[in-house]
């Protein structure tokens, strides 16, 4: 993309604010070499970012796993999003109160000449931005969406919210070629998850999941779907899941920041259920938007 096509969107880069226009990286930053960094990214409803919180302990986690120090304090991070959050409002001429957006964080290692071992001593690159959410359309809300399945060939270091995607890239693309909206994968014949989503089944009036383990990435809404279970009174069990189970599903469930909790009625060409947005859909959408409403400036 040359850089005129590039949004003037704000942005900040290792302590400065400019625009997506301007910012530029080093070609030896260990996060364009090797992948070698960890990412975020925080929904925010009318300025407010959504479960903070639990995406900073995930970053945390994240940075741990890399062995990179988290550059900033959780207060930082915040307001650093705020001040994103803010600033995209403003270019795009609405009050932040009137829109959705995405606050994307990124850390990397730091600049350093290409070597597999981590170098010591060397500065994280810190990134972030902020732009609009794009929500599934009414329609899809309607009818849910249609889903493919392939075997999960990525790393084992799933739990890892890393830069290194191009597996994930790889099976998104499975769907993307076909007119999907996912890429529902298994390991071994059991569901871990999407390419860019959990994914959940519903049986017999319960809810289930993958198990938490380095198979998945612990998606924020892991411990937001087990609360609004747990508020509207659905059992909820985290547990391995065969292919067949997954086939044989009541209901089947998409969940990440931007879907939030989103119907699949399709897979692979089968109906799902009776090809309908079920019930326990409507409970935990419901019960998301209520969550939504609920969350503090």
């Amino acid at each position: 993309m040359p850089d005129a096509a590039i949004p003037a969107l704000p942005c900040y880069l290792n302590g400065e604010f400019s625009t997506l226009r301007e910012a530029k990286v080093s070609v030896l930053d260990r996060g364009f070499i090797f992948g070698d960094g960890v990412y975020e990214v925080v929904p925010a409803y009318g300025g407010r970012p959504f479960r903070f919180a639990e995406h900073m302990a995930r970053l945390d986690r994240s940075l741990g796993e890399l062995r990179i120090a988290n550059p900033m304090s959780h207060a930082q991070w915040r307001e650093l999003a705020l001040q994103l959050l803010a600033g995209y409002a403003k270019a795009v001429g609405k009050p932040v109160e009137e829109t959705d957006q995405l606050v994307y964080i990124q850390v990397t290692r730091g600049v350093a000449m290409r070597d597999h071992i981590m170098p010591p001593g060397i500065t994280p690159t810190v990134f972030a931005t902020a732009n609009r959410i794009s929500p599934p359309s009414a329609q899809d809300r309607e009818q849910g969406v249609a889903c493919v399945t392939a075997d999960d060939f990525r790393w084992e270091k799933a739990h890892i919210k890393s830069l290194s995607l191009a597996g994930s890239v790889l099976a998104r693309q499975i769907s993307a070629d076909v007119g999907a909206a996912e890429t529902v994968m298994f390991r071994g014949g059991f569901l871990s998850e999407g390419a860019a989503a959990n994914v959940w089944v519903i049986k017999d009036g319960r809810v289930l999941g993958a198990p938490n383990d380095n198979l998945v990435l612990e998606g924020i809404r892991y411990g937001l779907i087990a609360q609004l279970c747990e508020e509207a009174g659905i059992p909820f069990e985290l547990c391995r899941i065969s292919r067949e189970e997954v086939f044989a599903a009541d209901e089947l469930l998409l969940s990440n920041a931007t879907k939030e909790v989103l119907a699949v009625t399709r897979l692979d060409g089968k109906v799902v259920g009776n090809g309908r947005p079920g019930p326990i859909y409507e409970l935990l959408y419901a019960g998301y938007q209520r969550a939504k409403e609920a969350t503090s400036p």
